[in-house]
């Protein structure tokens, strides 16, 4: 196994959170009023005039796809051009409106962008592994609860199976997947979880910003154990357009099956080695979904 069982435990454990509380968010972002008038899934609409992209459902899995390689391009980019002052705008800009999002359901909308601002300068400029990883546990309720209006069980099921093979390809083949984990890392800006392999560092990021010798970047590397925002965000999209049609209770799950199929990864791993994540956590999704279709 590639970490050990505390580690692995805490990331499932924090996986399996994150789910959770995307759906509860997902779920107060319903429209019950419209939706018991029409029948139809409708939702309320997203704090500041953040406004959804207007995409038929049966085709959103293109525009999804199309605008993570072209997430990915720009970021390729700013690495090759060490532009960390873009990608620490692109961040500011992304974690802010994400949280705002989320936090709307929880708190007043005025006090939601108050404290996601604050949230993001923290993990910009104070970074530490409880302020990254409790907001990354909301960050992906937020983005869900923009896409997921527009996906249909179809499209997401189809774009569970592209972002796979797009995952393996990144990791197994391009490897550029691996470079842009590293990059975020570095800088530390790193859009995912993060555990710390060792207690003392629980309350700062140790990667080092400066340059350093192979061997010492291969030490720092080792200090943390990651799970992309992606083997995150996905599955929870995929959930959510479950919980459209069989309601919060059903669509719960998917994200036990998800942290199953991603338990096997972990079991299956060695050290030293990268592996993609969501041909796994896409099969656990897929049995839950099977199973779901069998009790209802």
């Amino acid at each position: 196994m590639k970490h050990s069982f505390p580690i692995v435990f805490a990331l499932l454990g924090l996986f399996f959170v994150a789910q959770f509380i995307g759906l509860f968010v997902l779920d107060n972002y319903v429209d019950q009023e419209l939706t018991e008038k029409t029948g139809i899934v409708s939702y309320k609409a997203l704090p500041g005039g953040i406004e959804r992209p207007d995409v038929e459902p049966n085709y959103a899995f293109l525009f999804i796809t199309f605008a993570v390689i072209l997430g990915t391009s720009i970021l390729l980019i700013l690495i090759k051009f060490k532009k960390f002052k873009i990608w620490k705008a692109w961040y500011f800009l992304a974690v802010t409106l994400s949280l705002a999002v989320a936090w709307t359901v929880f708190i007043p909308q005025a006090i939601a962008w108050i404290t996601a601002l604050i949230a993001s300068l923290l993990k910009l400029f104070k970074p530490n592994f409880i302020v990254h990883n409790f907001t990354e546990l909301f960050i992906y309720s937020g983005l869900a609860a923009i896409f997921v209006p527009i996906l249909n069980i179809f499209s997401a099921i189809i774009l569970l199976l592209l972002i796979s093979a797009y995952d393996m390809y990144a990791v197994w083949k391009s490897k550029h997947m691996v470079a842009m984990a590293k990059f975020q890392t570095s800088s530390n800006m790193f859009a995912g979880l993060t555990i710390p392999k060792s207690l003392s560092s629980i309350t700062k990021i140790t990667i080092s910003k400066t340059k350093k010798t192979s061997s010492k970047k291969t030490s720092k590397e080792a200090s943390v154990a990651i799970l992309g925002g992606g083997d995150i965000a996905f599955p929870l999209l995929f959930a959510g357009t479950i919980m459209a049609q069989f309601g919060f209770q059903k669509a719960f799950v998917i994200p036990v099956f998800a942290t199953l199929g991603l338990a096997i990864l972990f079991a299956l791993s060695k050290k030293g080695k990268f592996y993609p994540a969501m041909p796994f956590v896409s099969a656990g999704c897929f049995v839950g979904y099977g199973i779901i279709l069998l009790i209802s």
